[in-house]
């Protein structure tokens, strides 16, 4: 199928978004500034719980005005219990979807406290989307659809933006990638004319860690990389959104 339309912002083949998860305090120490000098803006997916949330959030405060989004990413960050050994631990298979709502929107009242916004994205903790298992398994996708602009899952392959599940967008989960590869990720997406989207954790430290060295590499690239819109989760979907409503794209 042909558009006569894109998406995307004039001039722009494809859109790119930077994503963080758990709210590691490399990403605010090193991925926020390095994003910052370049004038690059992504997505933020922070956790905010534990009695002092108040006070941690508001260590993001800098990422917020800045322009980039604070996404949600659950209260409790509730994974699969198949993680453990235990097959009594806690996880998604002895939830219900009211728990999970119950989790999620917890999280959405204090992150508003503190960063208010119109539309937000949601991060599936583990990039898993379900409660229950076997016959009682259940996807809380609705959910997130009900209450958020976009959802952020795992997928091998860049977006389109005509056919996405706009509420389980496919994201690449990075983990010791070259700037070589990033790069390669991001005119990937381009030529095909879509939305990618990067999935970091830490930052030249912590668990799933890039090095700081190829992430500075890829943010260099895609400052001059006019053709790539690189925006936050919430700014691509809504753009999205937006643009199927204009060429009659029932979703």
């Amino acid at each position: 199928m042909d558009f006569t339309t894109s998406p995307w912002p004039e001039g722009c083949r494809a859109a790119l978004s930077l994503t963080f998860d758990d709210g590691h305090s490399s990403q605010l120490e090193r991925a926020f500034p390095i994003m910052q000098e370049r004038g690059l803006r992504g997505t933020f997916y922070v956790l905010p719980r534990g009695d002092k949330w108040r006070e941690a959030l508001e260590e993001w405060r800098p990422v917020y005005e800045a322009g980039n989004e604070i996404g949600n990413h659950s209260l409790s960050h509730t994974c699969s219990r198949g993680f453990s050994d235990n097959p009594q631990a806690r996880g998604l298979e002895g939830l219900t979807l009211q728990d999970v709502e119950e989790d999620v929107m917890e999280a959405e009242r204090r992150l508003t406290e503190v960063f208010p916004t119109e539309d937000r994205s949601y991060c599936y903790p583990c990039y898993q989307n379900h409660v229950g298992e076997g016959e009682t398994r259940q996807s809380y996708t609705p959910i997130i659809a009900r209450h958020f602009a976009a959802g952020r899952g795992l997928g091998e392959w860049p977006n389109h933006p005509a056919t996405c599940d706009l509420h389980y967008a496919w994201s690449w989960a990075l983990r010791g990638n070259s700037a070589t590869e990033l790069i390669g990720m991001a005119e990937q997406t381009a030529n095909r004319g879509r939305w990618g989207i990067m999935t970091f954790h830490g930052i030249s430290l912590g668990h799933l860690s890039v090095a700081e060295c190829d992430f500075t590499e890829l943010c260099n690239h895609l400052a001059h990389a006019k053709h790539i819109w690189v925006a936050p989760v919430r700014d691509v979907a809504v753009a999205i959104r937006e643009w199927r409503v204009r060429e009659g794209i029932a979703r």
